[in-house]
C-alpha cells in the first residue's frame, strides 16, 4: 500500500546507465553550489530534482547492488505503459520519433502543444492523466499531426491516430459501477469483450474463503477470452506476456544476487527471479515472506507487480520498482513506532474482536530513494507498506518505509502561497509552518506502519478485494489515514520523543487534513468531475463524514469570510473522537466483509463534489503560477571502470532536462514490442 502526500505531489524516478560514454550531453555532475530543485513546468506539472544522501558512504559492493537493482527496475519500464493502455507504446514511440526528426518550425503554438502532449505522456506513462485518469485532450489539430507524421516518415495506425482525438477510452480507471467497471476503463488488464460479472464468476470459482493462506489471484496476468470463448489468464512471465522485458529484469536481478549484503537478501532475490520465470503466485508468496523477514541490510528494494489501484476490479498489479538506501539517523529515531506497534493496536478505538493479539514483524525505516521505475515513477508515493497479502502481514510481518529524500526535495521546492490562501487565519498558517512537516512525517509513519498493519479479518471472510471490490483501495487508505489521525495528538508520541507538542502537532495535522479533504485537493479536478482516485476519495470521505457528524456540536465550522469559504476546526478533541468512530466502523466493514456499508460510505461522502465550492477553489487557485503537481527528473548512477572493464566506483550525476532523460530511457530501455 502507498500513501500520497497531503498536498498535490508527484515524485519521480531515478535512472542508471551502463556506460558513461554518451552521458555528457544529457547529464552533468553535481555542483558544489546550491542545489537547484526546480527544473521546468508544463501543463499542470512542475519538474523537480532530488539528491541521494548517503550514497558516497556506501561500499563499492553496496553501490553495485544499488546499480543492478536500479537497472532491473528500469528494464521493466515499458510494462507500465502497456498495462496502462494498449496503444500507449505506439503513441509514445511515434511522438518520440517525430520529436527527434522534425525539421520544421518549432516555435509555433501547435508545435509547443505537441511537445507538451508528449511530456504529459512521459509523465503519466501514457495518454491518461496520472491522477484523474482522464484522457489528455490534444491541443493540436488532426491536420497538424498528419503533417508531422508525413514530414518525419512516422507511422501510426488509423485507430491509434483516432483515439488521440476522439472520446474512446476516455478514462484509464472508471470506478463508477453504473458505467461498467471494465467497459468504462481503458486500462489494459482485460480483453475489451470481458464484463465485470464474468471476472467475478471466474475468480469465485477459484477462491476458497476458508483458505487461510490464499494467493493474490490475478495479480500477474491479463485476463482474456480464448478462441473458444473461455476466460484464461495470460501470465506476465518468461515465455509469455512481457517476456522480453522480464528477461532483462531477471538479468540484472541475477547480478544483484552476486553482490547481495547477506544470505537472506540473496535468497529473497532468487525467489523473485523464480517468480518471474514461472509466474507462480505461490512462489510470489514465498518471496514476499523472505523479503519481509529480510531486514538486516542497508539496501532494500521493491520490485514486481504490486499495487492494484489501476485495476477497477482490484486484482491486477502494476509493475513498479523502488531502490532504497537506509537513512540511518532518521530510521533510528522512527524505529520506536514499529517497536510500539502492539501498544497502538491495544489502544486503538476499533472493536476488541478486530484487534490483533500479537502484532508481528512490523519494521519501519526512513530511506533515501536511489531509483524508481514503473508505477512509482514519475508519480511516487512518499510511504510504502508491503506485502499487500493480509495473511503474510499477519503471520510474518511487513516492511514500512518513508521516502525521506523525496519528501525533503518536495518541501524544499514548495512555498506557502496556497497555504495562506486556503488557511482560515494567521494562527492556522503559523501552526502549519511550525509543525506541518513533522505532522506529515509522523502521519506517514503511523499510516504505513500501524495503519496498514492493524486489525484483522474475521475467519471465513474473504480478502478485501473480494469483499469490498472496487471500493477496497479507498476504504483501506481511509482506514490507515484514520489510524494516523487518531494517534497524532496522543501524548504517547511525546513519551516516545517523536512529538514536541501533542496539542499543536495534532492541530496542524487536523487543520491540514480537513482543509485538503474539503478544499485544496479539488484543484486537481476539472469542474464537474467526480472524484475517481482512491486517495482523493478517502480524504474527502474522512473529512466530509467528520464535518457532517460533528455539525450539531460545531466540531468543524463552514465559514465564509470575504466571499471565501473555509472549513475551520473548532473542537480538536471531539474531532479526534469522530475519527475514532469512523475508524471503528471502517475496520468493522473490512473485518466483516460488509460490502453494502462500505459502498454507502464511499458513494455518500467520497465521490461527489460540491460544485459551488469547487468553482470557488479553482478561481482562488487560478492566481498561482506554480503547477498543482510535482514530479522529478532523477540522478543517475554511472559506473567507472578500470582498464580491464572492472567496476571500481559508481558516481551520481544529475540530468540536465526532463526531455533528455525521457529520450534516453526510450533509447536504452525499450524492451517490449508496440503490441503485447
Amino acid at each position: 500500500m502507498k500513501i500520497k502526500y497531503f498536498l498535490p505531489i508527484l515524485l519521480g524516478l531515478t535512472i542508471v546507465f551502463s556506460c558513461e560514454k554518451n552521458n555528457k550531453e544529457i547529464y552533468e555532475k553535481e555542483s558544489t553550489t546550491k542545489f537547484e530543485y526546480v527544473v521546468e513546468q508544463f501543463a499542470d506539472i512542475k519538474i523537480l530534482r532530488y539528491q541521494i544522501p548517503g550514497f558516497e558512504e556506501l561500499s563499492l559492493k553496496q553501490k553495485q547492488l544499488v546499480y543492478y537493482l536500479s537497472e532491473a527496475g528500469m528494464s521493466g519500464r515499458d510494462i507500465i505503459y502497456d498495462q496502462n493502455y494498449r496503444y500507449n507504446l505506439q503513441i509514445r514511440r511515434a511522438f518520440e520519433h517525430i520529436y527527434q526528426n522534425y525539421k520544421g518550425d518549432k516555435t509555433s503554438v501547435e508545435w509547443k502543444s505537441f511537445e507538451t502532449y508528449l511530456k504529459r505522456v512521459w509523465f503519466s506513462n501514457g495518454i491518461h492523466h496520472h491522477y484523474s485518469t482522464a484522457k489528455f485532450k490534444a491541443e493540436f489539430s488532426k491536420e497538424y499531426l498528419r503533417k508531422l507524421l508525413n514530414e518525419t516518415g512516422t507511422k501510426l495506425k488509423t485507430d491509434v491516430f483516432d483515439v488521440i482525438f476522439n472520446d474512446t477510452d476516455s478514462k484509464k480507471v472508471n470506478l463508477d459501477a453504473s458505467k461498467g467497471l471494465l467497459v468504462g476503463s481503458a486500462v489494459n488488464f482485460y480483453s475489451p469483450n470481458i464484463t465485470s460479472e464474468e471476472v467475478d464468476k471466474f475468480y469465485a470459482s477459484k477462491m476458497d474463503k476458508n483458505d487461510l493462506t490464499p494467493i493474490e489471484y490475478g495479480l500477474n496476468s491479463k485476463l482474456i477470452k480464448n478462441t473458444n470463448g473461455a476466460l484464461e489468464e495470460k501470465v506476465w512471465k518468461v515465455g509469455s506476456m512481457y517476456s522480453s522485458a522480464i528477461e532483462k529484469v531477471i538479468f540484472w536481478l541475477n547480478k544483484a544476487t552476486e553482490v547481495a549484503e547477506n544470505q537472506e537478501q540473496a535468497a529473497a532475490l532468487k525467489l523473485l527471479i523464480k517468480f518471474y520465470e514461472t509466474g507462480d503466485l505461490k512462489i510470489w508468496d514465498q518471496y514476499n515472506i523472505a523479503w519481509a523477514t529480510s531486514t538486516k541490510g542497508d539496501i532494500d528494494y521493491i520490485n514486481g507487480f504490486i499495487e492494484v489501484y489501476n485495476d477497477p476490479k482490484a486484482f491486477r498489479g502494476s509493475f513498479e520498482s523502488i531502490v532504497e538506501i537506509k537513512d540511518f539517523d532518521m530510521s533510528k529515531k522512527m524505529a520506536v513506532v514499529s517497536e510500539n506497534a502492539q501498544w497502538f493496536e491495544d489502544n486503538s478505538p476499533i472493536i476488541e474482536a478486530h484487534k490483533k493479539k500479537n502484532v508481528v514483524g512490523v519494521s519501519y525505516k526512513t530511506v533515501n530513494v536511489a531509483s524508481e521505475s514503473g508505477d512509482s515513477s514519475p508519480s511516487t508515493p512518499i510511504g510504502v507498506n508491503l506485502p499487500n497479502n493480509n495473511w503474510i502481514r499477519q503471520n510474518h510481518g511487513s516492511k514500512s518505509v518513508s521516502l525521506g529524500n523525496l519528501i525533503e526535495a518536495y518541501n524544499q521546492a514548495g512555498g506557502t502561497d496556497r497555504l495562506k490562501e486556503f488557511a482560515y487565519n494567521e494562527d492556522e498558517v503559523n501552526t502549519e509552518i511550525k509543525y506541518g512537516q513533522l505532522a506529515d512525517k509522523l502521519h506517514t509513519a503511523l499510516h504505513e506502519v500501524i495503519g496498514h498493519a492493524s486489525g484483522k479479518i474475521n475467519p471465513g471472510v474473504g480478502q478485501p478485494k473480494e469483499t469490498m471490490k472496487n471500493y477496497a483501495s479507498t476504504l483501506e487508505e481511509a482506514r490507515a489515514d484514520l489510524v494516523g489521525l487518531y494517534f497524532l495528538p496522543d501524548l504517547k508520541l511525546v513519551d516516545l520523543k517523536l512529538s514536541p507538542n501533542a496539542k499543536e502537532l495534532g492541530k496542524a495535522a487536523y487543520d491540514g487534513y480537513i482543509r485538503n479533504g474539503l478544499l485544496t485537493q479539488l484543484i486537481r479536478l476539472n469542474l464537474g468531475d467526480d472524484i475517481e482516485e482512491a486517495h482523493m476519495r478517502n480524504r474527502q470521505l474522512v473529512a466530509a463524514w467528520a464535518f457532517e457528524k460533528g455539525a450539531k456540536e460545531n466540531v468543524i465550522e463552514k465559514v465564509v469570510k470575504d466571499n471565501k469559504t473555509y472549513f475551520v476546526v473548532r473542537d480538536y478533541d471531539k474531532l479526534r473522537v469522530l475519527f475514532g468512530e469512523l475508524l471503528r466502523e471502517i475496520q468493522r466493514i473490512k473485518s466483516e466483509g460488509d460490502f453494502e456499508s462500505g459502498k454507502a460510505l464511499v458513494e455518500t461522502y467520497g465521490v461527489k463534489v460540491d460544485q459551488e465550492i469547487h468553482k470557488e477553489v479553482l478561481e482562488r487557485n487560478s492566481k498561482f503560477k506554480s503547477a498543482p503537481y510535482s514530479g522529478f527528473i532523477n540522478p543517475i548512477l554511472v559506473p567507472k571502470e578500470d582498464a580491464t572493464g572492472k567496476i571500481i566506483d559508481i558516481v551520481v550525476e544529475q540530468p540536465k532536462s526532463f526531455t533528455d532523460e525521457m529520450l534516453y530511457y526510450a533509447k536504452n530501455y525499450s524492451n517490449l514490442p508496440d503490441q503485447n
